[in-house]
């Protein structure tokens, strides 16, 4: 026992935490995977899914045996990396669902956005700690967190606009804790309430619908009628592309009009429908691990609808209990962040947890109807790829807080000695 204690280091309860939703994630990845299982066998999706939570695990183990101080020497390397591969994105990028998201790298894929977020969030945290005084941070910090933060996030909201919405809000939160002049933060929020207005406006006036999209098409085939296949690559380049979706989604989410099931278009609204249909089938204790019925038609079940088919397996007290989970890791990085001495690690255990806690909740909503469709994977728990092993990681630096930075408690008692 005290062997496995010098390799597995830090708080206790986020190592529960964090086994709790791997179980979790295990069972019902392999419950919704009835679309993979179906191409590559009964146990091939649940076996690499399980290879990739080992290799988090062990990605953990590393990270939270290193010193939180160390932390600080990544920034001058990974902020020009994250920058540069946001920008590789648009040029040798690959695109899932009309998304240019993903870079290729030894066979596999992987967003250059979830590096991005971390080392984002790790420079904002060593800027605020810097700056801190006894009235709090020092009113040139926002200047320095703006300009560290627009070129990470702006790259990121071309192509992922939930994801930079996310960030950017962790990063305001952070500002919170971290005492940044509430005079400079509101002036910051109505700033950022107006530009929301007009790029609401700009995204409805220039954006397409479905249909838009469709007639328009149609009208540019008459110039390739001997090459279809340019047609697809002229739509593939649109730089307005990710407008149009946008455009859909909020039309789509505002829309309260009564549908006729007779002309309803599964093909494009199906996995909203389904994941509702599960949630409403669901009722208390749920139909039982393993009896979903909306996993065999929701293409994502296993991944951004994973929550709609915990609650249609297991009801209200398994949506309840995963909801419970992740507000328990909030809290509890909340105490560990409190009683640290210095201002850093503390900054940097919340901005992570708040990264993931709120994508989370993103999610959550997502999937029960409160809020629009986007493509965030409920962390820890939908089945990825290096996004659950970075995810991972992020656990991994806040058990390192939790055992390598100085203790409040501690410091104090050097003090009166």
């Amino acid at each position: 026992m005290p062997k496995i204690r010098n390799i597995v280091k830090g708080d206790t309860a986020i190592w529960v935490t964090f086994f709790l939703l791997c179980v979790i994630s295990i069972l019902e990845v392999f419950s919704a995977s009835s679309f993979l299982t179906y191409k590559g066998g009964v146990f091939g999706p649940i076996i690499k899914h399980v290879g990739m939570l080992a290799v988090g695990a062990i990605a953990i183990l590393v990270v939270s045996n290193i010193s939180c101080k160390y932390f600080k020497l990544l920034t001058p390397l990974l902020l020009p990396i994250s920058f540069l591969m946001l920008l590789l994105v648009f040029v040798i990028g690959d695109a899932t669902n009309e998304a240019h998201r993903w870079l290729p790298l030894g066979g596999i894929q992987f967003q250059p956005s979830e590096i991005a977020k971390g080392t984002l969030i790790l420079a904002v945290a060593q800027i605020l700690s810097f700056m801190q005084t006894e009235a709090g941070a020092d009113r040139r910090a926002m200047k320095f967190i703006l300009i560290i933060s627009l070129p990470i996030i702006l790259p990121i909201m071309a192509e992922n606009l939930s994801t930079a919405i996310l960030l950017g809000g962790v990063i305001f939160l952070m500002m919170i804790i971290g005492r940044v002049p509430a005079q400079q933060l509101l002036k910051l929020s109505g700033f950022v309430i107006m530009l929301i207005v007009v790029f609401v406006a700009l995204v409805m006036l220039i954006g397409k619908t479905d249909s838009e999209s469709e007639t328009m098409a149609m009208e540019h085939s008459t110039e390739f009628v001997d090459d279809a296949t340019n047609v697809e690559k002229k739509k593939e380049h649109d730089p307005l592309h990710r407008v149009n979706t946008w455009k859909s989604r909020i039309l789509s989410f505002f829309n309260d009009d009564e549908i006729d099931p007779a002309t309803f278009d599964w093909d494009k609204n199906g996995q909203v429908a389904h994941s509702r249909i599960a949630i409403a089938s669901s009722n208390v204790i749920g139909r039982g691990f393993g009896n979903s019925v909306a996993r065999d038609w929701l293409p994502q079940a296993f991944a951004d609808f994973i929550y709609a088919i915990i609650i249609e397996e297991t009801g209200i007290i398994g949506a309840i209990i995963v909801l419970a989970l992740y507000l328990f890791l909030l809290f509890h990085t909340g105490v560990i962040a409190r009683n640290c001495a210095n201002t850093f690690p503390a900054f940097l255990a919340m901005g992570l947890a708040l990264l993931l806690v709120s994508q989370a909740f993103f999610n959550m909503c997502v999937a029960v109807g409160v809020a629009p469709v986007t493509g965030q994977p409920l962390p820890l728990i939908s089945k990825g790829g290096t996004s659950t092993i970075i995810n991972c990681i992020y656990i991994g630096v806040i058990l390192s807080v939790s055992h390598t930075a100085k203790r409040r408690d501690a410091v104090v008692a050097n003090e009166n000695k």
